[in-house]
């Protein structure tokens, strides 16, 4: 199968309501492309598979809850699918948490506003950090969910190290 990449504008409808509005209010939104993929492929293994898209231009984006006396922050850390982010070390020690654990999967959900399988570093709550992995930043595009499972976004790594609470760093163990 092959994807069909168009610009975001086109088609609104392939993404979750945050994510379009992140968008819009993106400087140059036009660089942001989408393409509509089968539901059910889109864990990116499955999705990198069928689509014929190599791991390294993957990017996952997981929900991290923090927690330090008796409060839980949120955070979003964007790494590439070939990597697996540290959590326990580099991403607790930079929210300054005692402990932080990947979020529940319904709670992610809940607090995102879009579906599990694709979430994405666009349209977070405000006031998330968003941890992008060094080598997401440096790359010329990568591929994340759209908050939806029925497509997909081609951005540029730029972009999503530069969106306004993001921060740079490397995020793999």
């Amino acid at each position: 199968m092959s994807l069909e990449w168009t610009p975001v504008a086109g088609r609104p409808d392939l993404l979750a309501e945050p994510v379009a509005r992140a968008v819009r209010a993106l400087e140059d939104p036009g660089r942001v492309l989408v393409a509509e993929i089968d539901p059910d492929l889109a864990d990116t293994a499955a999705f990198c598979e069928k689509y014929g898209v190599s791991l390294e231009e993957s990017a996952n984006c997981v929900v991290v809850a923090a927690r330090r006396g008796g409060v839980t922050g949120y955070a979003a850390c964007v790494v590439l699918a070939t990597m697996r982010v540290d959590v326990n070390n580099v991403v607790r020690k930079r929210l300054e948490a005692r402990k932080a654990s990947f979020a529940p999967m319904a709670e992610a959900v809940e607090l995102t506003g879009m579906e599990y399988g694709g979430i994405t570093p666009l349209g977070l709550p405000e006031g998330w950090p968003v941890l992008v992995d060094t080598a997401v930043a440096q790359h010329p595009r990568v591929i994340v969910g759209s908050g939806v499972r029925r497509s997909k976004l081609s951005v540029p790594g730029a972009t999503l190290a530069g969106l306004a609470n993001a921060e740079v760093l490397s995020l793999a163990n």
